[in-house]
């Protein structure tokens, strides 16, 4: 009886035994990135509690069998980053797909200052650490602030910037793809609201400062190319300056499929107008919310979407203004000065909405194709109706009369009013794909997008001028206004453009390469079709000292926009033809 119990309990653990080791394994397969979403290779992946493991390729995708049906951990480690643990549950031959994003560890060395050194040989490339946009001691601050230090722009009031001694609305602005826009009657300076970056929600930032590639649309002077966080974990920051409030939350899901990022901000020029030459009531106000979700069921595919509402308003009760110019000459010297007294107002609003959408699909490690549609609403209101007494003559700086300060010698005096009721209401609306492949020591980039704008705008303005009882211009029979603009105008059109380029890695120990690619633009408006070829080269000797080497040289052709096809009177000239560079 006893031998019997023995042998079947022996055939029960040898039935277990085999049943166990028919078990089929199951899989998982994954991808490792680092911070700035670059495929880390040579990352060791292993199962927790075992001494063997697999390693990640060049572009940091790894397949590990593992044991199914009971809980296990992956380890992932990798030099100068922090280790990173998965815990699994998987059933029989079910295979699991995970991104992972490597952290680096508190022991990287501060002296490093180079990330990515790929980045370093483009021609024209410069890479900047948003976080310095946070710390600058400057009116605008932010991103456009940080760029201002690279291109010697000065005009403190305006996060506007000049680049090769363009003007701001020949620069390139992108956001994580999206091509973004700004207000185009706002006035530089006093009545600028926000700028649309915001620096707290930036990952990365890279500007060039001409001779870029195809890949970049059709303008002349600059690229700034911007990559919004995509959270690993929960967060947020807050802060509060005189001139600006803001927050913003960002976090992950425990699977790490999905995140996202929130900003909202509050910015007033208040306490800086209010010591402007014109005395007054200023009262600015700008405020925006923007946000940007990502979602990534498997490595083939990912999901985006990014919205803005950005809001901006200006008033301005003017109430009196004094100037002095001191004049030499051989024969007399004066202080001639110029009071003015002001009634009346300005009020402006400005108010852009953004929202986009974008899918990208990679069925293949080398091949990566993406899918976009955007939306872009540009709506603007310009009102002001201000009048002003003036009197012009001689300033008294003797501080032992009475009539210190006071224009003592009246050589001139008059009156004028300024009027205005602009309005301008931009929508575009745009499609775009653009893909790429990487084989062997090229890698091909393409992109085409069919764009359609709708602008509509009303202008009515007029300026009237008096001196000595007498309006300018003089017509004894009839109340004439110096300048007099009315206009209304209803436009529609298309436009398509893209790209195809080739980046070419020429030697790899002296880190060479070359970028040839060219850009088509055309639109419905004026008929004008544009072919701009582009090549820019790069080297990276292996000297002493650290030298990158670069050149470029291209056609940059940009047509016009709404800005360059109204006349000064109002009109709009639709035959205007491209920028050529």
């Amino acid at each position: 009886m006893k031998a019997t119990k023995t042998c079947i309990l022996s055939l029960f653990l040898l039935l277990t035994a085999v049943t166990y080791a028919q078990k089929k394994p199951a899989t998982v397969t994954g991808k490792v990135l680092d911070e700035n979403e670059n495929p880390l290779g040579n990352v060791s992946v292993m199962i927790l509690g075992r001494s063997s493991g697999v390693t990640t390729n060049d572009s940091g995708f790894f397949t590990i069998k593992v044991p199914a049906g009971k809980a296990f951990a992956l380890i992932f480690t990798y030099t100068s980053y922090r280790s990173e643990q998965r815990n699994f549950f998987l059933n029989e031959d079910e295979e699991e797909r995970i991104v992972l994003r490597m952290e680096k560890g508190v022991t990287e060395l501060q002296e490093v200052t180079v990330k990515d050194d790929r980045i370093r040989t483009e021609a024209s490339a410069i890479r900047m650490n948003p976080k310095n946009a946070l710390l600058l001691p400057s009116a605008t601050g932010g991103v456009e602030g940080l760029i201002k230090i690279f291109t010697n722009s000065n005009n403190e009031l305006s996060s506007q910037y000049s680049v090769r001694g363009g003007n701001y609305d020949e620069n390139l602005i992108y956001v994580n793809d999206f091509e973004v826009y700004r207000p185009y009657l706002v006035r530089q300076g006093q009545q600028e609201g926000l700028s649309f970056i915001n620096a707290e929600m930036v990952r990365n930032l890279t500007f060039y400062n001409g001779g870029f590639q195809s890949k970049y649309g059709d303008k002349m002077s600059s690229v700034l190319d911007i990559q919004y966080k995509q959270p690993k974990k929960f967060g947020g920051s807050a802060y509060i300056s005189l001139l600006e409030q803001g927050l913003h939350f960002e976090g992950a899901s425990r699977n790490q499929k999905a995140s996202f990022i929130v900003g909202a901000r509050n910015r007033s020029n208040q306490n800086l107008l209010s010591s402007q030459q014109t005395k007054g009531n200023y009262v600015p106000s700008s405020n925006d919310v923007q946000g940007y979700v990502t979602w990534q069921p498997n490595t083939k595919w990912m999901f985006e979407a990014m919205g803005n509402y950005s809001r901006t308003q200006f008033k301005l009760n003017p109430e009196f203004s004094n100037q002095t110019a001191s004049v030499f000459s051989p024969f007399f010297t004066a202080n001639l000065g110029l009071d003015i007294y002001f009634a009346g107002a300005e009020r402006d609003r400005y108010s852009t909405a953004m929202a986009g959408i974008a899918t990208t699909y990679q069925p293949h490690k080398n091949l990566k194709l993406k899918w976009m549609l955007s939306h872009f609403s540009n709506k603007e209101e310009e009102s002001f109706d201000i009048q002003g007494a003036y009197l012009f003559g001689e300033r008294d700086f003797d501080r032992s009369r009475a009539t210190f300060g006071l224009i003592v010698n009246p050589l001139g005096a008059g009156v004028f009013q300024n009027f205005a009721r602009n309005r301008l209401d931009i929508q575009t609306q745009n499609a775009t794909h653009k893909g790429s492949l990487s084989k062997g020591k090229h890698f091909f980039q393409w992109g085409h997008s069919i764009e359609r704008q709708t602008i509509k705008d009303k202008l009515n303005e007029w300026e009237l001028t008096d001196s000595a009882g007498y309006t300018l211009p003089f017509d004894p029979n009839q109340l004439q206004a110096t300048k007099v603009i009315k206009s209304t105008a209803d436009l529609s059109f298309f436009r398509t453009h893209g790209y195809v380029q080739d980046n070419i890695v020429l030697n790899d120990s002296l880190n060479m390469t070359l970028q040839v690619g060219i850009r088509y633009n055309y639109n419905t408006l004026n008929n004008e079709l544009l072919v701009q070829p582009r090549v820019q080269f790069a080297m990276k000797p292996n000297w002493e000292k650290d030298i990158v080497l670069r050149a470029a040289a291209g056609a940059y052709h940009q047509p016009p926009f709404y800005r360059e096809l109204r006349r000064y009177d109002g009109s709009v000239n639709e035959m205007v033809k491209a920028q050529k560079s």
